[in-house]
């Protein structure tokens, strides 16, 4: 009888527990359902700016000016390998290469075309027209596309710490 009564006490203690559980559970899976899916440090999807306005706010910065920053865009184009860069696209045929911070983390392969909110540091780097020509010689260009190079490339980049990629 004894057993007995231990046994229906350690059924019932499992069946109470298993229920208080449930209910617990419950209701974080309901505030977890989202239309993102996080990397990197955990960002809000409150009040992002549109890729048109980052263009501008791009367009006015200097090399060696940083502007923190979170933004709204689609994918141009992510690593094939890691997932450790991303092209997003700024309108107007313009795009930003985007890294995370501290190679921290990375972005699926096949979020080529999905929406994203990033946010972090965005700059300006440039390549002078010196690098420009050295690069292609180094690359077995002839002299003549060489000497087409007369302009230094100017690179909108961004440092991501966190990133939302919409499902």
């Amino acid at each position: 009888m004894k057993k007995l009564l231990t046994t229906t006490l350690v059924v019932a203690t499992l069946f109470f527990s298993c229920k208080t559980e449930k209910k617990e559970t419950t209701p974080e899976k309901n505030s977890q359902k989202t239309e993102y899916v996080s990397f990197g440090e955990k960002i809000s999807s409150d009040n992002p700016l549109s890729k048109s306005d980052v263009l501008t706010k791009f367009q006015n910065l200097k090399t060696g000016d940083t502007l923190n920053i979170k933004f709204t865009s689609t994918i141009n184009e992510v690593c094939k390998k890691k997932g450790c860069w991303m092209k997003l696209d700024l309108g107007n045929e313009k795009e930003s290469m985007v890294r995370f911070k501290d190679y921290g983390f990375f972005v699926p392969l096949n979020s080529d075309k999905k929406e994203v909110i990033v946010n972090g540091k965005a700059f300006v780097t440039e390549t002078s027209v010196k690098d420009l020509q050295h690069y292609a010689k180094d690359a077995g260009k002839s002299e003549e596309e060489i000497a087409q190079i007369t302009e230094p490339k100017y690179t909108y980049a961004f440092e991501a710490n966190g990133v939302l990629l919409k499902n």
